[in-house]
């Protein structure tokens, strides 16, 4: 080992160790002798080991260790704590403005264990919530994690969408004589991109000098296809048809059990020169799918029969459900939420702060909850015929119970339940929450059922027909949390909620009036799965919400 590996590795063990919180002298000490070495003007290796003592600065315990990793190519004390720290925690010594010191708070405190969990706390406002972090702190953390992760390689789909247009754009504005069709998981809607995609009739030598001038890098560069990364670090791929362009648009387009299918159906023609991919369809005696339906094999029969689903549109929603304010984590006070829902042309508003267990979020204690709604009741005389409902994002405990007593929760309108805390479970554990909240009469809405957040957080694992079941069974809507980085429930079970007559409800969980843009992503997903506005709760007009409400509060009895 050079002098620099042995030096990182005590840096690094410093970083831990003061993590961990443990005695500051100790890794100040190993933080020193990090720096002494990294300035000696001989290699370590080369000394013998009595030497290495007799090193200003390095006294017999780090003596010691300097010799165990030339002897061992490790440090064992620096492999413990890695062993011991997530590493999400570890990754976070990579951001600009957070030292170990804040980490520690934020892994002890926070129960923050990756950089997406980070940088969702940051948009809920959570970090200034704690000593150390004000809101300038919180927007350069926030920054240098979205720098850290555009280096990454994986995108939410939200983060792709201006380039993939800018793209687009100058991809027509370059190339006049050849036709860009958009391809693959973008255009199919997809959560995750990795890749940006088009089918083109430009031949490969053509983008070649075009990427080229423009400083990108050929990934892979094949006959029939090519590809390029720029400074972005998004894949840009092309696939190459000069002769049956419509058709290679149709099959990268669709999903393999949707091709398959299709396939097996006789509805194709390999030979056949399309001049558009409807025209593919027509052929076949079928209903037009759009590339984010063709994601299971079931849509193809509903082509055939001309049953496709008339899937829910952005213009569908009618209200904001899921909202957080000032009087938690939110960004703006509990009027301007309903006056940026007015000015959106929505409806009705429902606001749904932390619940007291949730200091992390200042979540509301009784006393809090009275004086709130009170503001409420002032607020729905002054803006009718808008309206707010009193709801509360309840944190379903340990033991599947929610935090308020009955007396308290049969003040709200509507109740959403949702876990925040202890996510590291068994699927038993998290069934026997889950389940527990949903038979609770006062839930009337499941919250982002698994807890994932896309890129960072594996959700908790859980039975999802089951929950479903559990759902229809004590009439409770299961959220679509349409935050771009949670998109939780997963879209692949919706269709299962529909068979079992379970409402879904898009919410934006929206921190601010801006996170009412988030309302987007939520739909973009729910028409993967065929979601019609007549199942999604957030579709209602004010009086069939009315009565939903009314519905609700009656289960309670």
């Amino acid at each position: 080992m050079d002098n620099y590996a042995i030096a990182d590795n005590f840096s690094l063990l410093a970083k831990l160790m003061d993590i961990h919180g443990e005695n500051s002298f100790k890794t100040k000490s190993y933080s020193s002798a990090a720096f002494t070495i990294e300035k000696l003007p001989m290699e370590l290796s080369a000394l013998p080991h009595d030497k290495i003592f007799s090193i200003k600065g390095i006294g017999e315990t780090i003596g010691k260790k300097i010799i165990e990793q030339l002897q061992l190519g490790s440090l064992p004390l620096l492999d413990e704590y890695l062993q011991k720290t997530p590493p999400g925690i570890i990754e976070m010594l990579n951001i600009k403005g957070i030292g170990p010191k804040k980490i520690s708070t934020i892994w002890k405190e926070l129960e923050i264990e990756s950089l997406g969990e980070l940088l969702y706390a940051c948009n809920e406002n959570r970090l200034t919530l704690y000593k150390g972090f004000g809101e300038k702190t919180q927007q350069n953390v926030k920054e240098a994690i979205e720098f850290y992760l555009s280096n990454q390689g994986s995108y939410l789909y939200a983060q792709t969408e201006a380039f993939a247009d800018a793209i687009s754009n100058k991809l027509k504005e370059a190339f006049t004589s050849y036709n860009f069709l958009p391809t693959g998981d973008y255009r199919k809607h997809s959560e995750i991109i990795s890749k940006l995609e088009w089918v083109t009739n430009a031949p490969a030598n053509v983008l070649n000098d075009y990427f080229l001038q423009h400083n990108y890098q050929p990934v892979a560069q094949h006959d029939e296809q090519v590809s390029y990364k720029g400074e972005e670090n998004l894949e840009l791929m092309f696939y190459i048809s000069t002769d049956n362009i419509y058709l290679k648009q149709f099959i990268t387009s669709s999903s393999e059990a949707f091709l398959t299918e299709w396939i097996e159906q006789g509805a194709f023609d390999k030979q056949k020169q399309y001049a558009s991919e409807e025209e593919i369809f027509t052929d076949a005696g079928a209903a037009f799918v759009p590339a984010y339906l063709r994601e299971k094999s079931t849509a193809v029969a509903w082509a055939k029969a001309d049953q496709l689903p008339s899937v829910i549109q952005e213009e569908d929603i009618t209200s904001v459900i899921h909202s957080h304010s000032k009087w938690s984590d939110g960004a703006n006070t509990l009027e301007e939420m309903a006056k940026g829902a007015m000015a959106k042309g929505l409806q009705y508003l429902v606001i749904s702060d932390h619940s007291k267990t949730a200091f992390y979020a200042n979540g509301l204690t009784e006393e809090r909850l009275a004086s709130q709604h009170a503001e409420i009741d002032e607020l729905n005389k002054k803006l009718t015929p808008f309206k707010i409902f009193k709801s509360i994002e309840s944190d379903i405990l340990n033991d599947g119970s929610l935090d308020y007593a009955d007396d308290v929760l049969a003040t709200f309108d509507l109740v959403i339940a949702s876990v925040h805390s202890n996510l590291k479970m068994s699927e038993e554990k998290a069934m026997t929450r889950l389940l527990k909240a949903i038979e609770n009469p006062y839930t009337s809405i499941l919250g982002h059922m698994t807890g994932r957040l896309l890129l960072s957080r594996n959700g908790y694992p859980v039975d999802h027909k089951k929950i479903i079941e559990a759902c229809a069974a004590n009439d409770v809507v299961i959220e679509l949390n349409a935050h771009p980085r949670r998109l939780d429930i997963d879209w692949r079970w919706i269709d299962y909620a529909l068979e079992k007559n379970v409402l879904i409800s898009i919410d934006p969980d929206a921190h601010s009036v801006d996170g009412f843009a988030d309302i987007k992503y939520g739909v973009l997903a729910a028409q993967k799965a065929g979601l019609t506005k007549a199942s999604n709760l957030s579709s209602f007009s004010l009086p069939e919400f009315e009565v939903f409400i009314a519905k609700q509060k009656a289960k309670r009895k």
